[in-house]
């Protein structure tokens, strides 16, 4: 099993690029089943959760094509309709081909998915909203059977916004008879661009980016070009990083209007911020950052995604801070392997109440998922001596080479 081994040797600095989002690619490879006319995707990030949809897609007939981060999918020639448990349990987004596959072919038997341990992710307003849409659906041995000889239009409002059952219905709507208005919808920017993508493979959608939307059935989707819009986590992940090694740094290929809330609170931990149309520079001036309270929310507010990467700096911060998790109960994992590293934590609940320190102490540390993955690495990065994370087959499933990403900035980082 693969490890990552970081010596804390200061500053990092220079430039990075941020790959295509994951979290906007894996809906829109989903979409490809929406159509039989090709489907070209540009900017696709190289990580595993990609590999794993795009072998899913082939196993279910798509006829697929990759260079680089350019793909294309065309989805003429579906074989099966049925998305295996062996193919998703490390995947939750294998629930995205739920939708796509009832409403266009009208049956699907997709695995209930897998991922992160981070806590309880229930698939119920996908199941529910595919109902109110005239699906008969029934789970057995871990799988969601579902079948409708053509869905139909509803009006569906989510208990709590969701994102990917957002996703999943808005593509379902797509094809369905008649009109859907789907209400207290999530209102993160992937959604508003699988809109835009599904539009121009000819749906007819309006209000996305906003808690209503309204889509227009219609009987087929055409072709259509898109590009991935770039990774707000990952850019995130970056600015954090340079800001707890008291680096200066340019995060290039990005888009700022995605993390405005971010980008506050670092400028909150005393971070120096100068933006433009596609890029950030971060600068500490070799300052300590400051420690900042973070409540996670849905967005625009705080991402629970950006959470254990702020812990990280909070541990390293002048003084203390409050962390509190809202969106899943178990994602203070990373806390027990920053307490290794010598972080002054202390849970409560679903608050974590952090003190920082000057530096932690490197220490053999366990990834328990994709973000804390990065937690781990942003610690370690500052901490004296050497530090050992295992299991980092979970970082690879949400970011694109950021090790080799990381050295070209001066972090002294290998893989073993």
């Amino acid at each position: 099993m693969e490890k990552i081994i970081i010596t804390g040797n200061g500053p990092l600095s220079g430039e990075v690029r941020v790959a295509g989002a994951k979290n906007a690619a894996l809906p829109i490879i989903a979409a490809g089943l929406l159509s039989a006319e090709p489907l070209t995707i540009s900017n696709v990030p190289a990580v595993r959760d990609i590999s794993t949809a795009l072998e899913l897609m082939t196993m279910l007939g798509a006829k697929v094509e990759r260079s680089g981060t350019d793909l294309t999918i065309t989805s003429a020639n579906i074989s099966s309709l049925h998305v295996p448990y062996e193919m998703v349990k490390t995947m939750r987004g294998s629930i995205l081909m739920l939708g796509p596959l009832l409403a266009r072919f009208g049956e699907a038997d997709v695995s209930l998915p897998g991922g992160c341990a981070i806590g309880t992710r229930p698939v119920n307003e996908h199941i529910t909203g595919l109902e109110a849409m005239g699906a008969e659906i029934d789970i057995e041995g871990g799988y969601i059977k579902a079948k409708a000889k053509r869905l139909r239009g509803a009006h569906y409002t989510f208990d709590v916004p969701s994102v990917t059952a957002t996703e999943n219905l808005l593509m379902a709507a797509t094809l369905a008879q008649g009109t859907t208005i789907l209400e207290n919808c999530a209102l993160e920017p992937e959604i508003g661009d699988l809109a835009l993508l599904l539009t121009q493979m000819g749906a007819r959608i309006s209000g996305a980016g906003t808690s209503t939307i309204r889509i227009e059935g219609v009987d087929a989707l055409g072709a259509a070009t898109h590009q991935v819009p770039p990774d707000r986590i990952e850019t995130g992940t970056f600015l954090v990083a340079a800001a707890v090694t008291r680096g200066d740094i340019t995060v290039t290929g990005t888009n700022p209007d995605f993390l405005q809330h971010v980008l506050g609170k670092l400028e909150q931990a005393g971070a120096r911020l100068e933006t433009g149309p596609d890029w950030i520079k971060l600068n500490m001036a070799n300052r300590q950052p400051r420690a900042v309270n973070i409540t996670t929310a849905p967005y625009p507010a705080f991402p629970t995604d950006m959470q254990a990467q702020f812990m990280a700096l909070n541990a390293l911060a002048q003084g203390s801070a409050t962390v509190v998790e809202n969106i899943f109960e178990n994602r203070f994992m990373h806390v027990a392997e920053l307490q290794r590293m010598g972080a002054d934590i202390e849970l409560q609940g679903h608050t974590a109440i952090v003190r920082g320190l000057e530096r932690l102490q490197g220490a053999p540390v366990m990834a328990t998922d994709l973000r804390a993955s990065a937690c781990l690495i942003i610690a370690a990065l500052a901490a004296n001596g050497q530090t050992t994370i295992d299991r980092v087959y979970h970082l690879d499933r949400g970011y694109a080479n950021i090790d080799t990403k990381l050295a070209a900035l001066g972090a002294v980082i290998s893989r073993i």
